[in-house]
C-alpha cells in the first residue's frame, strides 16, 4: 500500500498519503509485537491530516499570491488531467498551460496576467506535491523499518 501511496501523489485521483498510511495502520494493528511506535503512527496521522489540507490550499494560495483566480486553479486541474495522456511531462505542462487558459478566458485577464497566474498555480501543485511524497515517503520508510 505504502508504494500505491507514493503513485498517488503524483497520480491525481488517488490519495497518496491516506493510502500509505492505510499501509502503516495495517502493520500497526496486525503485528502484535507492535513494530511501529504509537508515537509514529500519531505523528504519521498528523501530518497525513495537515499534508491532506494544504495539498488544496497551497495551490489556491501561490496562485492569487500571483494575481490569479479561481478560473486559473480550475484550469489548472482540467490540465492535469488532460496531461495524464502524456505523463509525466504532459501533467507538469497540461497544469501550467490550463491555468493560463482558466485564467485568460474565464477571468478575463491579459496575457501577463494569465502568465504569471498559471506560474502560481504550477508551483502551488509542485509544492504540493513534494509535500505529499515527503509524508509518503517517511511512512514507507516506517514500514520498511518495522518489517526489517
Amino acid at each position: 500500500m505504502a508504494f500505491a501511496g507514493i503513485l498517488g501523489c503524483v497520480i491525481p485521483g488517488l490519495p497518496g498519503p491516506p493510502v500509505s498510511l492505510g499501509g502503516l495502520l495495517c502493520i500497526y494493528f496486525t503485528q502484535p509485537d507492535h513494530p511501529v511506535s504509537t508515537g509514529a503512527l500519531i505523528l504519521s496521522v498528523i501530518m497525513v491530516a495537515a499534508v491532506t489540507v494544504l495539498d488544496y490550499a497551497i495551490p489556491a494560495w501561490t496562485t492569487s499570491k500571483l494575481g490569479g483566480h479561481k478560473a486559473a486553479s480550475a484550469g489548472a486541474l482540467v490540465g492535469l488531467f488532460a496531461g495524464l495522456f502524456f505523463t509525466p511531462v504532459g501533467m507538469l505542462l497540461g497544469s501550467l498551460i490550463g491555468a493560463f487558459i482558466g485564467e485568460f478566458i474565464f477571468a478575463h485577464g491579459g496575457a501577463m496576467d494569465s502568465f504569471k497566474a498559471s506560474i502560481g498555480a504550477f508551483l502551488g501543485f509542485i509544492l504540493a506535491t513534494f509535500l505529499k511524497l515527503g509524508v509518503s515517503c517517511f511512512i514507507l520508510y516506517l514500514i520498511i523499518r518495522s518489517v526489517f
